[in-house]
């Protein structure tokens, strides 16, 4: 059986101030899976993504990316290991005053020398492929605009394409939806999903409407004070599990019902 492409053993994180915010993490996760986590604020969510790329260190475990070891790695070891990790950020993430085209090609910055990066002299392939993903997502027509005249939904695409010119393996992605309105949110959501199935990406996707984890992600992992206290498929995801993972309130309409649940309901209306 082949390795999973991501995983985590005992991964820990606690902070100088003593908060223990990942507590012995396990964690698989196989290539070309789309994976929700959700949580309560200050769950651990976030810092277990960062955890994985090393933007936050861990304090304790292991996490291994297509069978290497990254917490043991040189700086420019793991420079080299982030060209397969794209990140996604809820704030975008853009150089403002670049344009769309140049903010996606810094997705190559970890693959292109430095003068090339600093005079911003892409090889030909690259911007072929940028302005194929800019046509992909309906924004080759902006690719001249500067990051700053995008709305939010703009912003978020051009941050997923970004991340999708390193050629990665697997994306990390931390509220993308977080500052979006509900219908740009679907669409942001469904574009992910759409992209990895594409390109047999993996995601781990931080989010905290429980409805988006449920329509979109293939499973879903709750975190609750540093903690997995959920593994499973979204339509596991009922009231009593809810409840282990955020406590105790009312979840019936947080739940979404099943195809066939929703047929049944407008049948007998």
């Amino acid at each position: 059986m082949a390795e999973p492409l991501l995983v985590l053993t005992g991964l820990t994180k606690r902070y100088p101030t003593g908060d223990l915010a990942l507590d012995g993490v396990d964690l698989a996760v196989p290539r070309g899976q789309v994976m929700a986590l959700i949580g309560p604020s200050g769950a651990g969510k976030s810092t277990l993504i960062r955890c994985v790329n090393r933007l936050v260190e861990p304090t304790a475990g292991s996490v291994r990316l297509e069978g290497q070891e990254l917490t043991r790695l040189s700086r420019a070891a793991l420079r080299r290991a982030r060209r397969r990790m794209g990140m996604i950020f809820q704030e975008y993430a853009l150089v403002e005053r670049l344009s769309v085209m140049e903010n996606v090609l810094s997705g190559r910055l970890g693959y292109v020398g430095f003068w090339q990066a600093w005079f911003r002299r892409f090889p030909r392939r690259d911007i072929e492929q940028a302005f194929r993903l800019l046509d992909r997502v309906g924004l080759a027509h902006m690719a001249d605009k500067r990051a700053d005249a995008l709305s939010g939904g703009q912003r978020q695409r051009v941050g997923i394409l970004r991340a999708l010119m390193q050629e990665p393996a697997l994306l990390l992605v931390d509220e993308p939806t977080a500052s979006l309105d509900p219908k740009t949110s679907r669409q942001i959501m469904r574009l992910i999903v759409e992209l990895c199935e594409e390109r047999g990406l993996a995601a781990i996707i931080n989010i905290h409407d429980v409805g988006l984890a449920q329509e979109f992600a293939r499973r879903i992992v709750g975190l609750r004070a540093g903690r997995i206290v959920f593994d499973g498929p979204p339509e596991a995801l009922d009231a009593a599990v809810l409840t282990a993972i955020y406590g105790e309130e009312d979840w019936s309409r947080t739940i979404r019902r099943s195809d066939q649940e929703e047929d049944m309901a407008e049948a007998a209306a």
